[in-house]
Formats: structure tokens, C-alpha cells, sequence
């Protein structure tokens, strides 16, 4: 069986790696020829854990291929997957346009039938406009060829994205005929061996259940945040709640921590794309524009906390960082809450000395040296007249107080996501930030 993956990003490569560790034949396409050589050389284009010797692995045994044109690659596929960008456009819509180009592709080189899968994040009648796209190139060539569409959106958690794909809590589909679920269910057999649901749904329905899931995440983490900052002004902890609140299986354990707000590739687009397609269609998503709202405020929370301290006198000051990634076990740097802090601080005079395990090459290519980069975490803290840490990486989880002690200008920590232990911290002598706590 072989199949086409079109984009070379995190669900692109991620998908087709892991459907050619299961024995498929796999090409993965992509217009970028610098990172097409690269992964021929083994070189990866992301940081996500375990992916890659898994490349490695399944292109040195011929399962998986990297390829700049979709013409040679579609030949004998009988699934391509468009797993493309979709950039937000400034009224917060999905940007179509590389879907389509794709969609176009197909029906231009399309040579037996096959299924085309939008994998990409897509606003719902998207399927619609890429049957059509496809439908239209064939006419052009007066092809009677057939085909059909599907929709299979991702729920990949950047960090664990591999292990998410090869052991999924669930397969949504979208399909239009029978012959299109068999195929779905041939490709995806050797994932639900363990027991986890494969569900065939209409395609419509589909698009819309990677909105709402994300959406959902969203909404639990914005209104934790909310109930955090309230917290503070009535004297509760925003961790004594969590634990409250958490145990109800209702509610869940997942997504409720308090922190210095969402970002990543996902979250803070979709909820947008929701937003705006609920306008389109003349039906306001109040609760979302909450959400999105209040996850604006809480990336400037650290900042405030830090002026108040400071009594708002920030010049000159200087302010080590850990983490600037927007989450753990990644190097994405998109609506990362740090860059957030980062331009407000320097905007107030201050200087930034910044330590992240993986994304300091990423932070660099989007900001510059506009901040310095520390080659540890604790050379970051060297003469800083604070530390505040904004991404939970593993290795900034116990503190050495003895070194902080003596780096450091002033004893205060901000900790932007409530994973140091405020008694303990203050024991040691520093003065303790948290969100949400006493």
C-alpha cells in the first residue's frame, strides 16, 4: 500500500513516519527544497521526541521517501493527505489557499482512483471546496477518473506527538462512501489493536470535532486562569481548588492548571477560526471570544507581577528566563506567552538574559538577540535581579538554593506555572510569585 503526505511539519511528518513504521509505502512531499535534502540526510525540521531515529529508521529500510513534486510521488497512491498550513488571515480565518493548491495537484496528476484526506486543520465545508478543486482539474483534463474526499483531523500534543499518533485515544473520520471507509479503516487497522475507538462520521461533523476539542482545552485552561486570578484577590490557592475541582470525574484533572496563558500552533488559531466562522454564519461564539480574551490578559500577568514588585521601576533592571518554548518537549515558539513578557519588559527598560533546553535557535530566528542567550539555566540567573520561569521543562523543577543565592542580585522568583512550592521557596529566602496562590 502506498500513500502521499503533502507539508513536512509536525502532523505531516509525524503521520507518515508513523503509518511507514507499520509497513506502509510513504512519501512525504514538500515545496521546500532545503528541507526535503536535509531529511534525506536525516536531519529533521522540528524537536519532537522519538521522532527522529524513527525517520531514520523507516528511511533507511525504504518505507519512507521525501519528494518535491506531488507528480512524481502520487503515482499508485491510493491516499494523499494534505497536511499543509493553514495561517490564520487577520480577521482570524484559515488561510485555504495552500490546501487548495494541493487540492488542485491531485486533479492535476492524479493517475488511478485514490482518497485525498485533509489532515490540516480546516474550517468546516472545507472538503467541499477540495472535491471541487480536485473535480475541476480533472475536467479540465477530461479525465473520467474517481475519487473521493475525507477528513481526518489530527490530535497531536506537540512533545508526545508520536506517541499519540501510534497509540490514539481515538481515529475521527469523515467519509462520503463506503469505499473510502474501507480504505480509512485499512490504513489505520494496526492503531486501534488496542482497543481504542475508530469513528466514521459525515465529513462536516468531522472538521468540526478538531475545532471543538481544541476549543474545549482552551476554554478549561482560560477559565482556570480566570478563577487563578480571582483567587488572589479573595486569598484562596489556585492548587488547593485545582485538586477540588479536579477530582470530580466530571470535570476531569486535565487542563486545569493555572499558568501564564496557551499558545502553540493549535489553541490560539483555531479558537480564532471558530470565532470567526460562528460570525460568518451569523451565530456569536460568546464563550470563545471570553476565552481568547482572557488568554491575552493572562500572557501580561507575569509582567505585572514583576512591575508591581518593582514598584514599576524596570530600567536597568535585569531579568533571567526559563523556558520559551509555550510548552515542554518542543521548540515551538508560536504565540509563545514568553514572547509576550520579553517584548514588555525591554519595552520598560529592562534586559533579558533567557536559557530554554531546545528553543533558543527558534527564539533567535523570530526576536534577534534583542535578549541574551544563556548557556545553562543557571547562567541565565548570573547577576538577574529576578528569575521567572514561563515553560515547565523538567530540569527547572527542583532548585538548587545554594547557587541561586549567590547568583542572583535579589532573591524573587515569578513562577509562571505553580510548579515550585511557595512555603519552601520563601524558607530558602526568596521572595515567591505564584498564580493563583496565597
Amino acid at each position: 500500500m502506498k500513500i502521499a503526505i503533502v507539508g513536512t511539519g509536525y502532523v505531516g511528518l509525524v503521520t507518515g513516519t508513523c503509518f511507514a513504521e507499520t509497513g506502509i509505502d510513504v512519501v512525504c512531499v514538500d515545496i521546500d527544497q532545503k528541507k526535503i535534502d536535509n531529511l534525506h540526510k536525516g536531519i529533521i525540521p522540528i524537536f519532537e521526541p522519538g521522532l527522529e531515529p524513527m525517520v531514520k529508521r523507516n528511511h533507511d529500510k525504504g518505507r519512507l521517501q521525501f519528494s518535491t513534486s506531488l507528480k512524481d510521488s502520487i503515482k499508485e497512491c491510493e491516499a494523499v493527505f494534505i497536511a499543509v498550513g493553514t495561517p490564520p488571515d487577520e480577521d482570524g480565518s484559515a488561510d485555504l489557499k495552500y490546501v487548495l493548491a494541493v487540492a488542485r495537484e491531485i486533479g492535476r496528476y492524479m493517475e488511478n482512483y485514490l482518497v485525498a484526506v485533509t489532515k490540516s486543520t480546516v474550517p468546516i465545508s472545507t472538503s467541499r471546496k477540495v472535491k471541487a478543486a480536485i473535480q475541476e482539474e480533472l475536467d479540465l483534463r477530461k479525465s473520467e477518473l474517481t475519487f473521493d474526499v475525507a477528513s481526518n483531523p489530527e490530535f497531536l500534543k506537540e512533545g508526545s506527538a508520536v506517541d499519540d499518533f501510534l497509540k490514539p485515544d481515538r481515529i475521527v473520520i469523515g467519509i462520503e462512501s463506503e469505499r473510502a471507509e474501507k480504505l480509512m479503516k485499512k490504513l489505520y487497522n494496526p492503531f486501534v489493536l488496542n482497543g481504542h475507538p475508530l469513528i466514521f462520521m459525515d465529513i462536516p461533523s468531522a472538521e468540526m470535532t478538531k475545532y471543538a476539542a481544541n476549543s474545549m482545552l482552551a476554554t478549561k485552561i482560560s477559565f482556570m486562569n480566570d478563577i487563578a486570578n480571582l483567587c488572589e484577590i479573595v486569598g484562596a490557592d489556585i492548587t488547593m481548588v485545582r485538586k477540588g475541582i479536579g477530582s470530580d470525574p466530571r470535570i476531569g484533572n486535565k487542563f486545569i492548571y493555572a499558568g501564564a496563558g496557551y499558545g502553540g500552533s493549535c489553541f490560539p488559531k483555531d479558537v480564532k477560526a471558530l470565532i470567526k466562522t460562528g460570525s460568518d454564519c451569523g451565530h456569536k461564539l460568546r464563550i470563545l471570544q471570553a476565552v481568547e480574551d482572557v488568554n491575552d490578559d493572562q500572557k501580561e500577568v507575569l509582567f505585572k507581577k514583576i512591575s508591581a514588585h518593582f514598584k514599576g521601576q524596570l530600567k536597568g533592571l535585569k531579568i533571567g528566563i526559563w523556558g520559551l518554548s509555550f510548552k515542554p518537549n518542543t521548540d515551538d515558539m508560536r504565540e509563545a506567552p514568553s514572547l509576550v513578557l520579553i517584548e514588555k519588559l525591554i519595552g520598560a527598560g529592562a534586559s533579558v538574559t533567557a536559557y530554554d533546553p531546545v528553543a533558543m535557535e527558534e527564539t533567535r530566528r523570530k526576536i534577534g538577540n534583542t535578549v541574551e542567550y544563556a548557556t545553562d539555566m543557571y547562567g541565565a540567573a548570573v547577576n538577574a535581579d529576578a528569575l521567572v520561569l514561563i515553560t515547565e521543562w523538567s530540569e527547572f523543577r527542583v532548585l538548587n538554593y545554594t547557587v541561586l543565592s549567590k547568583l542572583l542580585k535579589n532573591r524573587v522568583i515569578f513562577d509562571g506555572r505553580n510548579i515550585y512550592e511557595p512555603q519552601e521557596v520563601r524558607e530558602n529566602g526568596f521572595a515567591y510569585y505564584g498564580i493563583g496562590r496565597k
